[in-house]
C-alpha cells in the first residue's frame, strides 16, 4: 500500500496491510501516533530504522531539521568573532563621543635619543566632548609615521585594550625626522552604527539585468537577494551554488541575461543623528596634531633579513615601509628586479589575475614592466571585458578577469565574461609555471558581511583542491586598498574594507599562499585612493614577482 502526497512519499511495509477495517484503523493510528511523536521531538528519523521503503516514489529528506553545513558553520564562527569586536554602542548624543580634541596621547619610556630600528609605543586615552574618560574602546584608528622629505611611510600598530585605553606602537624603520600621526577615524559609536546598517538589508545597491531576444532589449531588476512574488531567474555558481537573481521579463528566456549595470539606492539605514558623526570634519581627525617629530639616529648597524620573500611565509603588521619611494620589506630580503630578470622570470609562465578593477591597475602596467608583453584583442567590450597579454615568444601568457557579484559599476558589464574566482580556479590545471593572483572586496563592502565571508571560504576550498592537484602552483592573495577618506560612508568607507581585511587574513593565515598585504602598502604610501598611482603599483607588482620568481 502507497500513499503519496506534496509534502512526503511512504511506502508502507507489506506486514502493515490487513484485510479487516479494524487492522486499518489501527495501523492508521499507529501512524498518526508516530507523525505526532515525529513532530513534537522535532528529531531526525531513519527510513531504514522504522523499516519504510523508498521504492518507487522520488527520493525525500529524512529530516524535519536541515543540519548546518561546514561553510554555515564557519561563517557563524566568524560572525561571533567579528561581533565580540564590535559590541553595541547606541549613539545617544554627541557629547557622549570620542572627541580627538580631548583624547590624550602619552610617550612611553620617553628617551633623549631614538635609534633607527626602536620601538616607540605611545598610550591613547579615549575621552569624549565633555573630556570625560572613555570606559570602552572600539574606536576605528588609523597609525601612521612619515617622513616627506625621505617620500618615508609606515603603517603603526593600534592595541585596543577595551577599556578606552590604545597602545599606538610604530616601529623606528629609518633615520631622520619622523612625523607620527593617529586618526580618529570613526568613534565607536560610529562604528557600531556602521556596523548595524550594512548587516540590516542588501538592497543599498541596485542591479539592473539587460536581456537580448532578438531585437527585443528589456532591463529588468536583479540582486543578490530579491523580495518578490514575481517569476525569477535563478543563476548558480560553482559548487557552492552561490545565488543571483533577476526578474524574469515576459515571453523572454533567463538564458537571454547578456549584462547587468548597478546604481545606488537612495536608502540609508543610519538614524539622521548617526549620520551626523559621519559629516566630512568629523572623518579622519588627527589626535596627535600637537606632538613635536622624533629624531631618529642611526646607532647601530641595520641588521638585514637574508631570507628570500617566499610563499607560505607569515607577514608581520607592518609588513615592510616606504624609503625614498621604494617599498622595503620587513620580514624577508626583496630583490629589486631589472628588465632581463623579470624576462627570464616570466618565460614559460602562465599567470592569472582575478579580482576588481586595482588587480585590473597591474595588466595595465605590466607591459611597462616587460616591454615584450603585449595586449591580444579578445574582441570585448567595456572596461571590464576580460583583459589578455601575450609574449609569443617567451610563451608567456597573463590575464586579467573580473570577479563575479556583487560587482558594482555603471557601466554595463558581459555576463558571459563572469568570473566566479572558486569556478575559475576549478578550472585551472596548474604548475610550476602557473601563478594566480585573487582580489576582492571593494565591491563587497555596500552588503552584509555573510557574503563576503561566505566567498572568501568558497576561494579557500577551491585552492586547497587546486594545491591537491597541482602542490606547485602559486596563489598570492592580494588585499584591499584604503581608499578616499571621505566617499560615502555607509556604503564603501573603509571601516568596512578593515574588517574585510582582518577576515580574510583569517581565513587564509595557514594555507601556502603569498599575502600582498596592499591595505598596510597603501596606508605607508598615505595614498588614500582605491585606485593608488602607478609607483604603488609597480611595488606590489615587484612583490608579486619576488613571489614567483
Amino acid at each position: 500500500m502507497t500513499t503519496c502526497n506534496c509534502v512526503s512519499c511512504v511506502v508502507f511495509p507489506r506486514t502493515l496491510i490487513m484485510s479487516s477495517t479494524m487492522m486499518l484503523q489501527r495501523a492508521l493510528l499507529i501512524l498518526t501516533s508516530l507523525l505526532t511523536l515525529w513532530s513534537v521531538v522535532n528529531l531526525s528519523i531513519s527510513l531504514h530504522r522504522w523499516n519504510i521503503s523508498k521504492e518507487s516514489c522520488p527520493e525525500i529528506s529524512t529530516s524535519l531539521v536541515k543540519s548546518p553545513t561546514e561553510t554555515e558553520l564557519k561563517i557563524k564562527e566568524i560572525l561571533q568573532k567579528i561581533h565580540q569586536l564590535i559590541p553595541p554602542r547606541p549613539y545617544t548624543h554627541v557629547n557622549n563621543t570620542t572627541s580627538a580634541k580631548h583624547s590624550t596621547v602619552t610617550i612611553l619610556n620617553p628617551r633623549d635619543t631614538y635609534c633607527r630600528g626602536d620601538q616607540l609605543d605611545i598610550l591613547l586615552e579615549a575621552r569624549d566632548h565633555l573630556g570625560r574618560r572613555k570606559e570602552y574602546g572600539g574606536d576605528f584608528l588609523r597609525a601612521r609615521m612619515s617622513s616627506p622629505a625621505l617620500k618615508a611611510g609606515a603603517s603603526g600598530k593600534v592595541t585596543d585594550f577595551n577599556n578606552g585605553t590604545y597602545l599606538v606602537s610604530f616601529t623606528l624603520f629609518w633615520e631622520g625626522q619622523v612625523s607620527l600621526s593617529l586618526l580618529l577615524i570613526h568613534p565607536s559609536e560610529g562604528v557600531s552604527a556602521l556596523w548595524r546598517a550594512r548587516n540590516q538589508g542588501y538592497d543599498k545597491i541596485i542591479f539592473k539585468g539587460k536581456f537580448v531576444n532578438g531585437t527585443s532589449q528589456v532591463f529588468t531588476e536583479c540582486g543578490l537577494t530579491l523580495n518578490s512574488s514575481s517569476e525569477l531567474c535563478t543563476y548558480l555558481y560553482g559548487r557552492d551554488q552561490e545565488a543571483f537573481y533577476c526578474m524574469k521579463p515576459q515571453n523572454i528566456p533567463c538564458e537571454a541575461l547578456t549584462h547587468v549595470t548597478t546604481m545606488n539606492r537612495e536608502i540609508s539605514y543610519l538614524s539622521v543623528k548617526e549620520k551626523s558623526l559621519f559629516h566630512k570634519s568629523k572623518v579622519g581627525v588627527e589626535i596627535m596634531k600637537d606632538l613635536e617629530q622624533i629624531d631618529v639616529f642611526q646607532c647601530k648597524k641595520r641588521e638585514k633579513s637574508t631570507e628570500k620573500c617566499q610563499i607560505g611565509k607569515m607577514t608581520p603588521a607592518p609588513g615592510g615601509y616606504t624609503l625614498q619611494g621604494r617599498w622595503i620589506t620587513t620580514f624577508c630580503d626583496q630583490i629589486q628586479l631589472d628588465a632581463n630578470k623579470i624576462n627570464g622570470c616570466l618565460k614559460g609562465k602562465l599567470i592569472y589575475l582575478m579580482g576588481d578593477s586595482t588587480l585590473r591597475q597591474w595588466i595595465h602596467y605590466l607591459p611597462r614592466v616587460a616591454k615584450t608583453l603585449k595586449f591580444f584583442d579578445l574582441h570585448g567590450t567595456g572596461p571590464f571585458k576580460k583583459h589578455l597579454l601575450l609574449d609569443a615568444e617567451r610563451h608567456t601568457q597573463i590575464q586579467w578577469k573580473k570577479h563575479s557579484y556583487p560587482f558594482i559599476t555603471s557601466h554595463l558589464y558581459s555576463v558571459t565574461e563572469e568570473g566566479y574566482i572558486p569556478q575559475e580556479i576549478d578550472q585551472i590545471s596548474g604548475d610550476k609555471n602557473t601563478a594566480i593572483v585573487i582580489t576582492f572586496g571593494q565591491h563587497f563592502r555596500p552588503f552584509p558581511i555573510d557574503i563576503f565571508i561566505s566567498r572568501a571560504i568558497s576561494v579557500r576550498k577551491a585552492i586547497e583542491r587546486l594545491f591537491l592537484r597541482s602542490p606547485d602552483t602559486k596563489v598570492i592573495i592580494k588585499t584591499e586598498n584604503i581608499r578616499e577618506m571621505h566617499i560615502e560612508t555607509e556604503r564603501f568607507g573603509d571601516f568596512h574594507g578593515y574588517i574585510q581585511y582582518l577576515t580574510l587574513n583569517d581565513i587564509f593565515k595557514d594555507l601556502n599562499v603569498g599575502v600582498i598585504d596592499a591595505w598596510d602598502m597603501t596606508i605607508a604610501y598615505g595614498t588614500n585612493n582605491v585606485h593608488p598611482p602607478n609607483n604603488v603599483i609597480e611595488k606590489q607588482i615587484n612583490m608579486f614577482l619576488n613571489y614567483i620568481c
